[in-house]
C-alpha cells in the first residue's frame, strides 16, 4: 500500500510539472546569454500547455509560441530582472511571454495574469460608449491626480491618447484597448505602451496587462486574437453561463476601462465604491490606469528605471 501511495505522489508531482522546461530547452539555439543572465534564467520554469488557475476557476491553454511563468517566477522577472519594487509585483497569477524572447532580452515583453471576482460585467454599453469622451475624462482625471503623485515622489503621468482604441470581441467576450503614456517632464520623454485585455466570465474578469514599449504595439496587436482565446473557464463559469440572480459587477465596460483612473472619473462611470476601496488600500490617491500594472520599470540590463507605482 505504501508503495502505491508513494507512486501516486510521484505521479502527481511529475504531472503537475510536466509542462515546465528549463530555459536551455526553450531556447536551445541561443548562445548569447551572459554570465549575469544565466543564473536568473536557471531559476525559472518555462511552462506551456494546460495551466490550471483554480482561484480564477479557469485554465490557460498556452500554445508553443508562448510560455507561462508561475507567480513566484513572475516575481523573479519583475523584481530581480526588470528591477521593480517587490510590492508592485505582488498579487499576479503569473505572466505570459512570447516564446521568441527570454525575459532578460532587451526587447522582451510580457503580460501579467490576474483575475478579479467582481461578478458578471454587462457588455450592454460596449457598442454605445463614446470612447473619445471617455478618453478625455480619463486624461482630465490623471492630470488632476498628478499633483498627489508628485507629492509622493512619483513622476507625473501624461495620457497622450489611445494607442489602440477600445474594441469588444463579441465572440470571445473580450475587451481590449491600449494607451500611449509618458512619464515625467523630460523634453524627450519615453512613450510607454499600456495594453489591456479583459476576458469576461460568469463570476468575474480575467485580466492581461501587457508590459511593453510603444514601438512594440504592432507586434502585440498581432497576438491579441490568440491571447483572448487562451482562457478557458471551468464548466458552468463561462460568460454565456450567466443566469438571473448571479452577482452583477458594479461597473460596465466603460467603467472597466476607467477603473483606477481616479475617483472623479470612476464616479462618472459608476465605479466610485471600487475606486475608493483601491485608494484606501493604497493609502494615497494615485493613478493606476484601468486597475492595470502600467509598465514595470525595467532596472537590470539597461532597462528603464522610471517608477510607476
Amino acid at each position: 500500500m505504501k508503495r502505491y501511495f508513494a507512486a501516486a505522489i510521484l505521479f502527481t508531482l511529475f504531472t503537475s510539472q510536466a509542462g515546465a522546461r528549463p530555459y536551455r530547452d526553450l531556447f536551445p539555439n541561443r548562445t548569447d546569454f551572459t554570465d549575469a543572465e544565466k543564473p536568473l534564467l536557471e531559476k525559472l520554469d518555462f511552462q506551456q500547455g494546460v495551466i490550471k488557475l483554480p482561484d480564477a476557476k479557469a485554465t490557460l491553454n498556452v500554445p508553443a509560441d508562448f510560455y507561462y511563468l508561475s507567480p513566484a517566477d513572475a516575481m523573479t522577472v519583475l523584481v530581480d530582472i526588470w528591477g521593480n519594487r517587490r510590492t508592485a509585483a505582488e498579487g499576479t497569477m503569473g505572466m505570459i511571454f512570447p516564446a521568441k524572447y527570454a525575459p532578460t532580452d532587451i526587447e522582451a515583453w510580457g503580460s501579467t495574469v490576474e483575475y478579479s471576482a467582481d461578478g458578471y460585467v454587462s457588455d450592454a454599453d460596449a457598442a454605445t460608449t463614446n470612447y473619445d469622451e471617455l478618453l478625455q475624462n480619463i486624461k482630465d482625471s490623471i492630470r488632476e491626480n498628478n499633483v498627489e503623485r508628485e507629492k509622493q515622489g512619483f513622476p507625473k503621468i501624461t495620457l497622450v491618447g489611445w494607442a489602440s482604441a477600445p474594441h469588444y470581441d463579441t465572440s470571445a467576450h473580450a475587451m481590449h484597448w491600449a494607451r500611449d503614456l509618458m512619464f515625467g517632464d523630460d523634453t524627450k520623454p519615453q512613450h510607454t505602451l499600456n495594453y489591456s485585455v479583459r476576458v469576461l466570465g460568469r463570476e468575474g474578469v480575467f485580466q492581461f496587462n501587457f508590459i511593453a514599449g510603444l514601438d512594440q504595439l504592432k507586434e502585440i496587436e498581432g497576438v491579441i486574437p490568440t491571447v483572448t482565446k487562451l482562457v478557458q473557464f471551468d464548466k458552468g463559469k463561462a460568460y454565456t453561463d450567466y443566469v438571473e440572480g448571479d452577482k452583477i459587477a458594479a461597473y460596465g465596460m466603460a467603467g472597466m476601462i476607467a477603473a483606477g483612473a481616479g475617483a472623479k472619473i470612476a464616479a462618472k462611470v459608476g465605479l466610485l465604491a471600487i475606486a475608493l476601496a483601491v485608494f484606501k488600500k493604497a493609502g494615497i490617491l494615485v493613478v493606476v490606469v484601468a486597475g492595470a500594472v502600467l509598465r514595470f520599470a525595467k532596472g537590470l540590463f539597461n532597462r528603464d528605471k522610471t517608477p510607476t507605482a
